[in-house]
């Protein structure tokens, strides 16, 4: 190990969300359907995943006509209280997600009704530009750092070294053969080949990107699942960052979560209507 050439890391440790789109309303076809059934109704809400949440709701009953008092608010706090969750799944948000370790991603996935992913292929794409996410609790402790950052240190040089390696090794078109190649494989085949065996070596701290589409009712249970003070610290903290962005954009629908002090410094996600 002293053999390897000492790396310049960059470390990681908070998460960085880009709301890239949310729903739109599509002009007059609401007041459209409204007029094909002889009823006249207009939400007092702005937001279009409000709307059509409300909307949803409303056509399982045909309740226009006399809506009660209090608006979208008022309406959607009804849906939370009486648990039907259903009519959230209309609405739809998509986030770019960086800043997160490949750990994260892993708990990320494993939520799958009402989420689509996206995410940074290794094979792909070179790991040599070195970027890890570092865990608050090694990364306050100078001693428990310095250890850390050794061993992230020795996996990437390992792991740029294995990849040139490996794609000079392929170039020889009995090595190309051997692995499944072509004897004259392009560059391009040759340095997947070599990536997709040299990310073997790379820890599960290593950053990466994921692009996620998620509806209301699916992120509301993350929230509640990954904001919980039992959550795995880096995950809970994507889950702040995602409540702040979805309650400013749709207060209706994620306003009723609060944020609770933890001793560690972060906080935990906690409501009064759980499992919408």
């Amino acid at each position: 190990m002293s053999s390897l050439t000492p790396v310049e890391i960059n470390v990681l440790r908070d998460p960085k969300v880009y709301l890239l789109s949310k729903q739109s309303m599509v002009a007059g076809e609401l007041d459209r359907f409204l007029a094909d059934h002889g009823v006249s109704w207009t939400s007092d809400s702005s937001v279009a995943a409000e709307v059509v949440t409300e909307t949803a709701g409303r056509v399982c009953y045909m309740s226009f006509a006399k809506p009660r008092p209090g608006g979208n608010q008022a309406y959607l706090s009804h849906i939370k209280e009486v648990g039907h969750g259903s009519v959230f799944e209309h609405a739809v948000w998509t986030f770019l997600i960086t800043g997160v370790s490949r750990s994260l991603t892993h708990e990320l996935v494993r939520h799958r009704a009402g989420w689509a992913y996206s995410q940074l292929s290794q094979r792909y794409v070179d790991e040599s530009v070195a970027e890890y996410v570092e865990p608050d609790i090694i990364a306050d402790d100078p001693e428990l750092h310095a250890i850390w950052q050794d061993a992230i240190a020795h996996v990437h040089v390992a792991y740029v070294k294995l990849a040139e390696k490996l794609n000079s090794k392929l170039a020889d078109p009995m090595a190309a053969t051997a692995a499944l190649l072509p004897p004259d494989a392009d560059r391009t085949t040759r340095r997947k080949t070599a990536r997709q065996a040299a990310r073997s070596v790379l820890p599960n701290a290593t950053e990466t990107k994921i692009t996620v589409t998620a509806n209301a009712r699916a992120l509301r249970h993350f929230l509640e699942q990954r904001g919980s003070a039992f959550a795995e610290p880096e995950i809970r903290k994507l889950a702040i960052v995602l409540l702040d962005l979805l309650a400013a954009d749709s207060p209706s629908l994620f306003g009723d979560y609060e944020k609770h002090p933890l001793p560690d410094g972060t906080s935990e996600i906690k409501t009064k209507f759980p499992k919408v």
